[in-house]
């Protein structure tokens, strides 16, 4: 026997799971508990006969085999039920609620409501539901998502709201029961509640706690408790109420501050961060409540401050600095204003708008004292995120400076508070991550350990401890970080330091040894310890262009501007390595999410435009790790990819190389061909169709040999597979070359494939036009002859028999034979390694014997 059950007080959540799971279970007896919630009551009043509930006497507790927990995880909750049931009896659990640990099997998801559990398991089978079905269903979304505007709520939920409405949901119904209002008897202890509240202001919060004992039951606790809520404008509410010989316990919060969950734990019970209820027997509410206020300190996580979220240093103006030069700067740093700064104090604001406005008059001359505002709206390091929001919002202003002892000690822009308020809110990288979770900050530290071994575990710690002695701070930035995150091998160690680098790589070797190579202009270091690893030390720096497509210019600045910088979000990932935070993950893009996403981001509109490579970058990205571009990020590509046209080729080269020799180049291809990609790269460039049949070709005869046998030089014959094989096909690849070899094995390519057809008759053909082609010539001139198959088998057979000769004769052998040496001695071992290339088996001797024969003739002539 099967039965299906719940927690005491049952909400609308924990019904309609149960009616869901009588659809997924239908042999199985639906139980109801002996407490419903009051809104429930007044439903179940109405329409209790339309579902098919059992009641508990008529249930044979004895025979019972399996137990289908809907919105619990535990048998505890279901009140005297748990009593009657046989021991060693089957669980299984559907439950949303957040625990360390399940006792039982089943399917736990994070969902703001159980519901939509079973829900998404009866979309997957199929399963009719009926229009009155789909309004309970709803009802149960409403309860437990706050009608969908709890920070719990996933897009699971509405997507499950959104089948209810497609199979016939009532929203009026559903309207009617949703907040039904408190009988006489749950009024008057709402009353009683709200006068006894004992309010208490904890760190920029207010918590109420009420208590009140009674002989009699009352139904609807958390309905009272939400309206309490809602009267007293509290952050967070702790209702005690002893009702004959049980205290309940119900707790909310509607501040991203406070959970209310770790305390109902304590007492048994359970829920959500900011939802949560428990049940004990005697005991006093009003020793509890005594408890509960020596707890509340901690339950309150610390309020984020300015001083957190500021970028700082600050770049300020002068008031005589003109408005054209200002406007200069805010292009160059992509701000929307500056502080202007009169010995060192704070003096005014100049914005964006101020100085358009300025420049359209024709007075980009004039000092920017005259435009500027001139009683900025200021905050202090210890102003709270929710007072800036205020204050932006009160005074409509979108940056403010911060002060410190009157000076400007950093600056809080819009951005800032928007993405401090969104981080609030993200995921964890899959339900699985380890250690990734929730609203904490992400430790890298056991990633990294596991990553390195432990001897470059221990460098990067000293990094980071010699950086702290030097009043610096050093961050593992980039790649790495990205990819500790994928958790893909990576062994690029990448540090940046907010002061300067060659200091600390000098530092560095005086205290440990090793060699240190530096930079001036750009303040970077090289520093080489003992043990032959090389560590990259970058000062944090910024960058501007002067125009697009320019190289870019760069000075010195804080870890935020360098890392924004950088190319994608994903690759705009830091990690500290300063003693008192080591491991933590700085992310103010958030590239985190967007790897768990698996998107490529850019970091600001004009990207692409300053530096075009970028656009062949994300699709290597893409293929590499699987990604694509975000919508935005790839409007962005298919706007300013005619800027690839105007980037150096030597500049272009770096990339279109990676490309060819990291990637799946025809996923590569295919996607550049949706962008429409190809012809801004080459002018020359053939039709997508005939350059993936080369491409094809080139790969099947690439994985026949051994892959690394080609010398990366291969990768311009492979762009040259691109192109319509021109001479001005030619002469554009030619522009891409790196290095003399490159250019060599575009040039040995180029004159075999317009000089020989590729039709020979044998091997020995094949030797005799391409004995001292390099592998890489052929296998391109090959994959241009992938229409004829023979052709292709022909000489991939040639290579490979080519390449297995292990012996073979020399002039020595011949002279040893009495040959006279001369120029016919090439033409004669050209003939003898056809022959051992033709007849592999051939040994040395029989090589010898027939050179003696065929050879002997030819030598008496000379």
């Amino acid at each position: 026997m099967q039965v299906i059950l719940s927690h005491t007080n049952l909400d609308f959540d924990g019904l309609a799971s149960m009616v869901a799971a009588g659809k997924l279970y239908p042999e199985a007896h639906t139980v109801l508990p002996e407490k419903l919630q009051e809104s429930v009551e007044h439903f179940l009043a109405i329409y209790k006969d339309t579902f098919s509930f059992t009641h508990e006497n008529r249930v044979n507790w004895g025979t019972v085999t399996d137990v289908i927990l809907v919105d619990i995880s535990t048998l505890e909750r279901t009140g005297r039920i748990a009593k009657k049931l046989p021991e060693n009896i089957n669980v299984i659990c559907f439950d949303h609620h957040e625990a360390s640990t399940h006792q039982y099997p089943g399917t736990y998801l994070p969902y703001g409501a159980c519901v939509t559990i079973l829900l998404e398991q009866i979309q997957e089978r199929s399963l009719p539901v009926s229009a009155f079905e789909a309004t309970l269903f709803t009802l149960g979304l409403y309860a437990d998502t706050g009608n969908f505007t709890y920070n719990s709520t996933k897009p699971e939920d509405l997507l499950a709201g959104y089948h209810m409405l497609k199979s016939g949901a009532s929203l009026d119904v559903a309207e009617k029961f949703r907040d039904t209002p408190l009988s006489e008897g749950e009024q008057h202890l709402f009353r009683t509640l709200l006068n006894k509240s004992k309010r208490k202001e904890l760190d920029g919060t207010s918590v109420l706690i009420t208590c009140h004992k009674q002989n009699h039951y009352t139904g609807n606790l958390a309905g009272i408790a939400s309206k309490l809520m809602s009267l007293t404008g509290a952050d967070a509410l702790f209702a005690l109420v002893k009702m004959e010989d049980k205290t309940f316990i119900t707790a909310r919060a509607a501040s991203d501050r406070i959970s209310v969950l770790p305390v109902i734990e304590a007492l048994g019970g359970g829920g959500h961060q900011k939802a949560a209820s428990a049940m004990r027997k005697d005991t006093d509410p009003v020793m509890l409540a005594e408890e509960l206020e020596l707890q509340l300190s901690s339950l309150i996580s610390s309020t984020q401050t300015a001083k957190e979220i500021m970028s700082s240093p600050v770049r300020v103006v002068a008031p005589d600095t003109s408005v054209e030069d200002v406007s200069k700067m805010l292009f160059r740093y992509g701000h929307t204003g500056f502080p202007v700064v009169d010995k060192e104090k704070l003096v005014g604001i100049i914005s964006r708008r101020d100085a358009d406005k300025a420049l359209h008059h024709g007075l980009g001359h004039a000092p920017v004292k005259g435009y500027m505002s001139n009683n900025p709206v200021f905050i202090t390091s210890d102003t709270s995120v929710s007072d800036i929001q205020s204050i932006m919002i009160d005074k409509n202003v979108g940056r403010l400076p911060v002060l410190e002892n009157g000076e400007v000690a950093g600056i809080v822009s819009r951005t800032d508070v928007i993405r401090t308020i969104h981080n609030k809110n993200t995921k964890p990288l899959n339900n699985t991550a380890d250690e990734f979770t929730v609203n904490k900050k992400i430790d890298l530290t056991d990633v990294l350990a596991s990553h390195f071994n432990k001897d470059i575990f221990n460098l990067v710690r000293i990094i980071g401890e010699q950086a702290d002695k030097l009043g610096m701070k050093a961050y593992l930035i980039g790649g790495i970080v990205r990819d500790l995150l994928l958790e893909r091998p990576n062994e690029d160690i990448d540090i940046v330091v907010e002061g300067n680098a060659i200091v600390l790589g000098e530092a560095l070797t005086g205290e440990y040894g090793g060699s240190i190579r530096s930079h001036e202009t750009f303040k970077t270091a090289t520093w080489s310890h003992h043990d032959g690893l090389k560590i990259d030390l970058t000062s944090a720096r910024t960058e501007y262009y002067d125009f697009p497509a320019a190289l870019p210019n760069v000075e010195l600045s804080n870890i935020k501007e360098d890392l924004y910088r950088r190319d994608f979000t994903i690759n705009a990932l830091a990690m500290s390595l300063s003693s008192g935070d080591f491991g933590t993950l700085l992310d103010f893009f958030h590239g985190y999410e967007d790897i768990r996403n698996g998107q490529i981001r850019v970091l600001y509109n004009l990207s692409f435009l300053e530096d075009p490579t970028r656009i062949l970058r994300a699709l290597r990205f893409e293929n590499r790790f699987l990604f694509k571009m975000d919508k935005e990020t790839e409007e962005f590509a298919k706007t300013h990819k005619k800027m690839l046209s105007s980037v150096s080729k030597p500049r272009l080269a770096n990339e279109v190389k990676k490309v060819i020799t990291e990637e799946d180049l025809i996923r590569f291809v295919k996607r550049a061909s949706e962008l429409d990609l190809l012809f801004h790269l080459l002018n020359t460039h053939e039709d997508t169709v005939t350059v993936l049949k080369r491409l094809q070709c080139f790969n099947e005869i690439r994985d026949r040999l051994t892959r690394d046998k080609l010398h990366p030089s291969h990768w311009l014959g492979v762009l040259l597979l691109m192109t319509d094989l021109s001479r001005e096909a030619f002469e554009e690849c030619l522009g891409f070359a790196k290095n003399k070899q490159d250019e060599k094995l575009l040039s040995e390519v180029y004159r075999l494939y317009q000089t020989y057809d590729f039709k020979f008759h044998s091997l020995y053909d094949w030797h005799a036009v391409c004995s001292e082609a390099s592998l890489e010539a052929i296998t391109v001139c090959l994959s241009l002859c992938h229409h004829d198959s023979f052709i292709v088998e022909q000489g991939t057979e040639y290579l490979i028999k080519r390449d297995s000769v292990t012996h073979t004769i020399s002039g020595t052998d011949l002279i040893d034979l009495g040959f006279k040496p001369g120029p016919h001695f090439k033409t004669w071992l050209l003939q003898l390694e056809a022959s051992k290339i033709e007849n592999p088996s051939l040994s040395k001797e029989e090589l010898l014997e027939y050179a003696r024969h065929v050879f002997s003739d030819s030598a008496a002539e000379k």
